[in-house]
């Protein structure tokens, strides 16, 4: 919508300016900052084209929707000025290439701006498999009007939207088409507009009224009014956009009055109420935005009184521009944004209200949201019906919309991890899902409840695998079908190497170990004799057994001798137990050595001459801890 979007976002464009065709620059600059777009980019196309020039041609260009010329004049500046362009200019490039489906150029300029990379194509892909709805549009026709946006719902069998179909208006000096009107309607179920009436006079003035929100009553009207007088900010002079509220009185509207929070400083536009209509969401670019316009929120008191305005901060805004909120009976938000991520231009975006405030924003999909701009959504969620407005055919239109689950949204595994003989929960434990080339896609640490879910696509083959320390791994191998099963249910049953394996117990401090023959060295030597390599080939086979074991081996001694001397020599020990396992084929990355000298006793023998022979011996042993 980038023909009227700034007169949404409070730009009225001086009329009745003519500059002769070869006008000086001066003059042209100054139609360019009173956004007399279409003929500033005819002057500037008779100039000499120097930065400042192919700047404002190619933003003049770009506002207007003229995306092919806009893409050639911004390649031009950044061929020949590219070192001195601001950032901005990235940006707005960046757009332009989008709104022409030249996603990977873009994406070149939008890394450069955002500083990480980004990929427009692999957002594109992955926002059609997970946006909860596939909306099927179909344009509302509307006799007599080029251009319509802003659909609301207006009671229980009528409408009402802004439209520039009074040719007695005067032209608008961005695109040269009428001022914008408020208009109430029927709709029919081929998606017609009949009954058309212009609200009074009232309500329509010599300027721009549009997006009008009604309460359930009818009986209060929030809606949308540009300024008729300009107000200078910085270098440029803008009429900001305020909200009105009006009130139908014996049938008539009347009281027609600024809400108290507007500002001949700043816009507030694009009302929506809440649906115990208590509180009042809107656009502004009012002082402490995070950049353009973002969406506010403001409470309506029981005497009719307004609170203050509050910002809903940086997860919903971006330093671009968030406009059109609406939220539905469901207390989902839902607004258009350029900031986010999105397919080119404005998008509209969905995020639901959890604990009084919003999660992150969800773009809508390409079912919705084209290469160009997509705004005032609106929808009741109960019928799946709604209607939204987009300049995709290259003038702003108005689209009714059905809308169903993503198919791609039902495929999913599920299921709980637990233990294969007790059935206890397993909480805590990993589940990794898998393509059928053995790529990890998604993997989870579950909670206490032990539950995972993953989303998957159809014609396509996984496996799911638990694992969990001291656990034998399970894997599950299945394919979906997309005519057949799209979900499901599978328990993974994950069995302790304790309750597989003889020779695994659990110790009093609740390690896992592999109870082994001792092993004995000689005296003041860390060599493995024949007789422990007997023994070690036991843990040998049994980690063959389970490749996925991971073993830690530590060496202890008694408390005879030096503390030092006793801790180098478990050291040795345990790594020489180890190079042994690796010599008969176990992977290295599945074994730690560690020498803990006399530090942990399993008895009271903890110092030298205290105990006889038989007791020290039992604290010089080697253990096997499973880790994994």
């Amino acid at each position: 919508m980038k023909k009227q979007i700034y007169i949404l976002a409070g730009l009225l464009l001086v009329s009745g300016m003519a500059l002769a065709q070869k006008g000086n620059l001066k003059r042209v600059n100054k139609l360019f900052e009173m956004r007399a777009y279409t003929e500033a980019s005819e002057i500037y196309e008779t100039k000499d084209r120097n930065q400042e020039v192919l700047q404002n041609l190619a933003d003049s260009y770009y506002y207007n929707t003229s995306l092919q010329k806009a893409v050639k004049t911004y390649r031009e500046l950044f061929v020949e000025y590219g070192d001195s362009i601001d950032i901005e200019y990235h940006f707005r490039f960046a757009q332009a290439l989008k709104g022409v489906k030249q996603y990977k150029e873009a994406d070149k300029h939008l890394s450069r701006y955002y500083n990480n990379p980004i990929n427009t194509l692999s957002f594109i892909e992955n926002t059609d498999k997970t946006t909860p709805h596939i909306f099927k549009l179909k344009q509302i026709e509307n006799r007599n009007s080029s251009s319509d946006f802003g659909l609301s719902f207006y009671g229980n069998d009528k409408v009402a939207f802004a439209s520039a179909r009074n040719s007695e208006n005067p032209s608008y000096t961005w695109n040269n088409l009428p001022y914008l009107d408020l208009y109430s309607a029927t709709i029919t179920s081929q998606n017609v507009l009949e009954n058309i009436q212009p609200f009074s006079e009232a309500v329509n003035t010599g300027t721009h009224e549009s997006n009008a929100v009604f309460t359930k009553d009818g009986k209060t009207m929030y809606f949308n009014r540009t300024n008729t007088t300009r107000k200078k900010t910085d270098a440029e002079r803008i009429a900001h956009i305020k909200i009105y509220k009006a009130e139908l009185i014996d049938g008539a509207w009347t009281n027609v009055t600024a809400l108290p929070f507007t500002s001949n400083t700043y816009s507030t536009e694009h009302p929506a109420l809440s649906k115990d209509e208590k509180t009042l969401y809107f656009a502004s670019d009012m002082p402490g935005t995070l950049g353009s316009f973002d969406i506010y929120k403001v409470t309506i008191n029981d005497d009719g009184t307004y609170g203050e305005p509050e910002n809903l901060g940086d997860k919903i805004n971006t330093k671009h521009r968030e406009q059109f909120p609406f939220i539905s009976e469901f207390n989902v938000l839902y607004f258009s944004s350029i900031g986010h991520q999105g397919y080119g231009g404005l998008d509209v975006f969905r995020s639901n209200m959890v604990n009084g405030g919003f999660d992150k924003p969800v773009n809508l999909g390409s079912s919705i949201n084209s290469n160009l701009d997509d705004f005032a959504y609106v929808v009741r969620e109960k019928d799946n019906k709604g209607f939204v407005s987009s300049n995709r055919t290259g003038y702003d239109r108005l689209f009714g919309f059905g809308r169903e689950q993503n198919p791609l949204t039902m495929y999913q595994v599920e299921g709980i991890v637990q233990d294969l003989n007790s059935k206890a929960l397993l909480g805590g434990s990993l589940v990794t899902l898998f393509d059928e080339s053995d790529n990890v896609i998604q993997d989870t640490i579950v909670g206490d409840d032990a539950y995972y879910i993953f989303k998957i696509e159809p014609n396509k083959k996984y496996k799911v695998r638990g694992t969990r320390k001291a656990y034998i791994p399970q894997d599950v191998e299945f394919s979906t079908d997309s005519k057949g099963k799209i979900q499901y249910d599978i328990y993974l049953n994950l069995e302790s190497f304790a309750d597989a394996e003889e020779r695994v117990k659990e110790n009093e401090k609740g390690d896992v170990q592999v109870k082994l023959d001792k092993i004995y060295f000689d005296f003041d030597k860390s060599i493995i004799r024949e007789d422990a390599a007997v023994t070690l080939n036991v843990l040998v086979d049994l980690m063959k057994k389970y490749p996925s074991m991971e073993v830690e081996v530590s060496a202890h001694t008694d408390a005879r001798g030096p503390d030092q001397y006793n801790l180098e020599l478990s050291k040795r020990r345990s790594a020489s137990t180890l190079e042994y396992l690796v010599s008969q084929g176990i992977r290295r990355n599945r074994l730690k050595s560690i020498g803990y000298g006399e530090m942990q006793p399993l008895n009271a023998c903890v110092k030298e001459g205290i105990c006889d022979d038989r007791e020290y011996d039992i604290n010089r042993r080697c253990e096997f801890t499973i880790l994994n």
